[in-house]
């Protein structure tokens, strides 16, 4: 008998296991048998192997050593173990099963062990909705290779669960259970591969929309009639040499020191995106909509007679107009100037409607503003005046703010001007309109002139106007060219485009669409699109507990289900033996909850043995 040392490898990480051996004659030639494995032993020299073996040989065939107390401590073990494997006594976990169909095995408890755990729940639920949304089968049939289409899925569940720069994602998809759910190595995953997927990627973003898009409308059975339209920016950090796109421009994101794209998305009814398109950092609202209804129709499709929604800022004629060119219909909000020739309709209480509005159910004790709306005919457009309470507060607040800091500029102007350190009248007069520019709400209502003979700043405000503005506090103005909706309707519909913002909010906070790092044209918009594939199935997972009356956000579904893990169980054996289990935990009641709400299988992985 001799004893040899085996190796494996598991995890990244080499596990030794010795094993006794004899030589047997065979017809083929001399074998090694195994009489039963050791374990993984304390380290010793060669010639402590075999003496150990010596020593177990001589105890099995009963005869006792020449000196029994120099005995190594571990051969009575090992003779036990070898007489109850010859015995039937012992059932190795991998050698037969017993008759009520479990693995039969001995366990030194106090050493049992649990490790390599990584995080299951949101990874299972998100790559379940991206089968359900039929992804594989769409990057299928553009030619994708299952290994492309694995990193894909892996890419927008990142951005859905933990978003990460490409630098951060290999680690990230290593701490999860994707290596198990899809029986994959991502240990040599870099960041290049992820670039190259972008490219990848790139070209095929318009046809991989258009495809899911169709996907949804099925699935989820959505109405092509109404979809809303409306815009965002997202800022760089760094330069952007390499996108003729980022330009500086007007930021939503409070960042106008940094260069920016600007996203178009248009949105069903029921909030699911329809297309997005990159604009040039610096584009106007109103110089979008041609295009952003040329993808539409090119993508999904433009029923005739579907609804266009879009806020002021593509509330022009020309706008209009387009919309009427392609046989569609618009809900505009109207610009504020043109509030100004229904003044007396807004003061005049009768023909209002009072809107009741009920609590959002994620948050019942929210207190909705109390909106009355009137509608008015006038030619083949129908407006309707709106006026909320809150707003009324809100308007008064900001305009009280701004005009408080513009007589305190104005206050320090005087002053310059009369302690001569301000001069030339050209030089004032530029001063003057800084002041319009940077107060442009308030401003209107103030005169302001400088006296150059007098040599002094010339300050009066206009009440009528000032009062005038007062009197349209909370108010605004829709237009329509659809004759069929009552004023309650037509104000329904218009609030509905919140959800592109609701969209906009998600793509940029939990999605982490901005900032954007990347530098290169192609991979920016990639990036774009990879936060549009996560928002999809952000909606669907949401929907789906909608539809069951669940009004929980995909943050608190993704906290929940955390704690839903994978992880190996290592059971030291009586034989010495080390047997792994690599398994999901039990899932608690919340998860299993979950699970059944989004018709989710609660099982993750089926066990594995090592």
């Amino acid at each position: 008998m001799f004893i040899r040392k085996a190796t494996s490898k598991y995890q990244g990480q080499v596990y030794a296991n010795y094993q006794l051996v004899r030589s047997v004659q065979t017809p083929k030639g001399p074998r090694q048998k195994l009489i039963c494995s050791l374990g993984d032993l304390s380290p010793r020299p060669a010639a402590a192997w075999q003496q150990l073996a010596h020593q177990v040989e001589d105890a099995l065939q009963g005869q006792p050593g020449l000196f029994e107390g120099s005995r190594q401590p571990e051969v009575e073990q090992i003779v036990r173990q070898v007489q109850a494997r010859q015995a039937g006594q012992l059932v190795p976990a991998r050698s037969r099963r017993g008759d009520s169909g479990e693995d039969l095995i001995a366990i030194h408890t106090d050493r049992v062990q649990v490790e390599y755990a990584s995080e299951a729940g949101p990874v299972h639920v998100g790559y379940q909705f991206w089968k359900r949304l039929g992804l594989d089968e769409i990057l299928r049939s553009l030619e994708f290779s299952e290994a492309v289409i694995r990193l894909t899925c892996a890419m927008a569940l990142n951005r859905l669960i933990h978003p990460a720069s490409e630098h951060a994602m290999p680690g990230w998809i290593r701490s999860t259970a994707l290596e198990d759910m899809w029986d994959v190595d991502f240990k040599t995953l870099c960041e290049d591969r992820l670039y190259r997927n972008l490219d990848r990627l790139y070209p095929n973003r318009a046809a991989i929309e258009a495809a899911l898009v169709k996907r949804e409308r099925s699935l989820f059975n959505l109405q092509p009639t109404v979809f809303f339209y409306d815009l965002t920016s997202t800022y760089f950090e760094g330069q952007a040499l390499a996108n003729p796109k980022a330009k500086r421009g007007y930021s939503r994101d409070k960042r106008p020191d940094c260069k920016q794209v600007v996203i178009g998305l248009a949105i069903g009814r029921e909030g699911f995106p329809l297309a997005h398109e990159i604009f040039a950092g610096n584009v106007q609202d109103r110089q979008t909509l041609g295009t952003m209804l040329d993808r539409m129709k090119t993508r999904v499709g433009l029923a005739p007679g579907a609804t266009v929604v879009v806020d002021r800022g593509m509330a022009y004629a020309e706008n209009l107009q387009e919309i009427r060119d392609r046989n569609l219909r618009y809900v505009v909000a109207s610009r504020q100037p043109e509030r100004d020739q229904w003044l007396d309709d807004f003061e005049d209480s009768e023909g209002f409607e009072e809107m009741h509005r009920e609590p959002s159910p994620r948050n019942p004790c929210q207190k909705k503003s109390d909106v009355r709306v009137k509608l008015l005919h006038k030619g083949d457009e129908c407006f309707v005046l709106c006026t909320s309470s809150q707003r009324v507060a809100k308007d008064r607040a900001i305009r009280s703010k701004q005009e408080l800091r513009f007589l305190a500029d104005v206050e320090r102007l005087r002053q310059r001007i009369a302690k001569g350190r301000l001069v030339r009248e050209v030089a004032i007069g530029e001063a003057i309109g800084r002041l319009k520019e940077r107060y442009p709400r308030v401003a209107r209502y103030h005169l302001l002139s400088y006296d150059a003979v007098g040599r002094q700043l010339r300050h009066e405000p206009d009440e009528a106007k000032k009062a005038k503005a007062e009197r349209l506090d909370g108010g605004y103005l829709l237009r329509t060219d659809r004759q069929d909706l009552t004023g309650p309707e037509a104000w329904l519909l218009y609030i509905t485009l919140t959800r592109a913002e609701a969209a906009f909010r998600a793509m940029k906070s939990p999605l982490a669409e901005r900032p954007i790092f990347h530098q290169v044209e192609r991979r920016v918009e990639t990036h774009i699109f990879l936060c549009v594939l996560a928002y999809h199935l952000l909606v669907a997972i949401e929907t789906t507990l909608s539809d069951h009356d669940q009004h929980t956000s995909w943050s608190s579904v993704r906290e929940v289900l955390r704690t839903h893990q994978v992880v190996t169980i290592v059971l030291p054996t009586d034989g010495g033996r080390i047997l792994r289990i690599r398994k999901a935990t039990t899932p608690e009641p919340e998860h299993v909850a979950l699970y059944r709400l989004l018709n989710v299988p609660p099982e993750i992985i089926r066990p594995r043995r090592t």
